[in-house]
This record gives C-alpha cells, sequence and structure tokens, in this order.
C-alpha cells in the first residue's frame, strides 16, 4: 500500500492508506486506534453535532475509543455492542451483520442488563465509519427490542453514498476509489 489520501477529520490532517477491497475498489484506512489527538478532536465536533441524548452504544472495536472520549466529555454512559458472547452476559440479544471491512458475517451480541439500562433512554449509535450503513442497522436492531429512543446515527467518516444519507451525522465524506 503505497498510495495514502489526504484528508482533514476534525482540524488534524491525516494520511490515509488506501486499501484494496477486491481488483475494482481500494477504500481508505481509517484506524482512529492509538491517535488520541484525532479521536479527543473527534468527539468534541461530533458532540457539538448531536441532539440531546442519554447514552451510546457503539459496535466493537474500532469506534470504542471515540465512544469512550465521547462519554468522558458528555458525563454519558456508554454501552459496547460484542461480537462473542461472554460470561458474563445476562439474556444476550444477538443479530448477524456483514459489512464492507469484514470478509465473513459476523454477530453482534448485547448483553440483555446493558440493554435494560438502555429502555426508554435517548440513545446515540455511534461508529467510527459510515459505509453500507449494514453494523448501524444491525446496532438499531438490537437496541430496539429495549425500547429504547435512537435520536441520532453518528460516525466521524461517511463513505461513498453514506454521504448523502440525511439520517445520520458525521463530520467528513470519505470517497470510495474505482479503479
Amino acid at each position: 500500500m503505497s498510495e495514502y489520501y489526504t484528508m482533514t477529520i476534525a482540524g488534524c490532517e491525516r494520511h490515509l492508506p488506501r486499501c484494496p477491497i477486491n481488483d475494482k475498489l481500494d477504500i481508505a484506512g481509517f484506524i482512529i486506534f492509538g491517535d488520541v489527538e484525532l479521536t479527543v478532536a473527534a468527539a468534541a465536533e461530533l458532540l457539538k453535532k448531536l441532539p440531546a441524548f442519554d447514552c451510546i452504544v457503539t459496535p466493537e472495536a474500532k469506534s470504542i475509543p471515540l465512544a469512550y472520549e465521547m462519554s468522558r466529555q458528555s458525563g454519558k454512559k456508554y454501552f459496547v455492542v460484542r461480537k462473542k458472547a461472554k460470561l458474563y452476559m445476562q439474556n444476550p440479544v444477538s443479530v448477524n451483520v456483514r459489512s464492507i471491512t469484514t470478509d465473513a458475517v459476523q454477530t453482534l451480541i448485547l448483553d440483555g442488563a446493558d440493554g435494560e439500562q438502555l429502555r426508554g433512554r435517548r440513545v446515540v449509535i455511534l461508529d467510527d465509519v459510515i459505509s453500507t450503513g449494514e453494523s448501524l442497522r444491525a446496532v438499531e436492531e438490537l437496541v430496539s427490542q429495549f425500547d429504547c429512543d435512537v435520536v441520532a446515527k453518528a460516525a466521524v467518516l461517511a463513505e461513498g453514498d453514506a454521504a448523502e444519507r440525511k439520517d445520520i451525522v458525521f463530520l467528513e465524506k470519505l470517497p470510495l476509489f474505482f479503479k
């Protein structure tokens, strides 16, 4: 991967490596892990764009640092939808999903105890990048089982056609690279 896509996100310039998805498509790899400066800045900017909310729900794993930072800045609790059931989970609920960056179908699991804490609350579903929207759809399906109010679906970046959606909040558009 020798090509990069340069963009500015929440005032931070970043060089994202172009990653081949198949012989016709590359995406720019956005990894927020370890990028504290960008995580703090993106969290602050996203919080400015969101309506009033009570808690954040995010899928495992890349958006966890962002959810943590938004929680820290807002004082609101966050919950993680896991990829595998854990022994501590009480009455977990699950849904299957296939995202653009994953080869196989994945299962997303929400601890039933966490779900009960969401009941009747205003929820923000958060991810690092929204592309096909399948991860968001899966998380929304999970939390809907607990009668909460999803007030926003948000991400740092909206990739490809997702940038045209009117039902999401995001900071920047991320293009797809067709060969």
